[in-house]
């Protein structure tokens, strides 16, 4: 499973990357852009498409932050007749709802705070779930992945949008020197949060990406498991269904 890695190191890991999303909330999706030069934002409309494929009528978003992945959804006219995103951290939902209302989508997204180890839902009732560079801040990856999969109708999708660590030349060096050099010093200047952004390559690293985060989604329930490496392997989707 690798070494827990948290933001701050002074308490657990839930509340500490609480804290740290509400401290960079009015900053994240400038950031969060910018470091990946646009590019996460043609990973989720891989994602996107791969969901459109399922034709879900209730899609949940989990670690929806401030709603990136649910709005990138309708704009594609996923046809959805909700998504429910949930995240631990109110900086950011609030950060989201003002982007939600912006757009006049109330009805099409609804975001809620909640745990993604403890979702607030039934089980069987989702068609889909969506999670985006969420589940390495997980405190308890195996817990928060089988959480997920009871909320899940039998046969549905799981989908997982995540970093990874490539593995060839020269895009591995250049990744490495990028997250742990460039990426901590503009965080700290735009964020005030020099922490949050020296947290982001540790979680990277410590993560189990690849063959070995499909084997804990297989061990946690899922089956038809698939991993599509992106970019080089800078990022990955993972893909599981719940068993009929």
């Amino acid at each position: 499973m690798g070494t827990t890695v948290k933001p701050y190191n002074a308490g657990g890991k839930k509340e500490e990357v609480e804290q740290m999303f509400d401290n960079i909330a009015h900053s994240y999706d400038f950031l969060n852009h910018a470091f990946s030069f646009g590019i996460d934002i043609l990973w989720r409309k891989k994602a996107i498409k791969i969901l459109k494929k399922e034709n879900p009528k209730l899609v949940l978003d989990v670690a929806t932050g401030t709603a990136d992945f649910a709005l990138e959804a309708v704009r594609m006219d996923l046809n959805a007749d909700q998504i429910i995103g949930v995240d631990i951290s109110e900086g950011m939902l609030e950060v989201g709802r003002k982007k939600i209302a912006d757009k006049g989508w109330q009805q099409k997204v609804v975001l809620k705070r909640g745990d993604s180890e403890n979702l607030p839902f039934d089980s069987n009732s989702f068609d889909a779930y969506t999670v985006a560079f969420g589940v390495r801040n997980f405190e308890n990856l195996e817990k928060g992945l089988s959480e997920m999969n009871r909320v899940l109708k039998p046969g549905a999708l799981g989908i997982v949008l995540e970093f990874s660590k490539p593995k060839k030349f020269p895009i591995k060096q250049l990744f490495s020197f990028y997250f742990k050099f460039i990426m901590p010093v503009i965080g700290k200047l735009i964020s005030k949060d020099k922490r949050a952004y020296e947290y982001l390559p540790e979680s990277v690293q410590a993560f189990p990406s690849g063959n070995d985060f499909e084997n804990i989604m297989i061990k946690t329930g899922y089956v038809d498991t698939k991993v599509i490496p992106l970019s080089g392997g800078i990022a990955s989707i993972y893909l599981g269904r719940k068993p009929r």
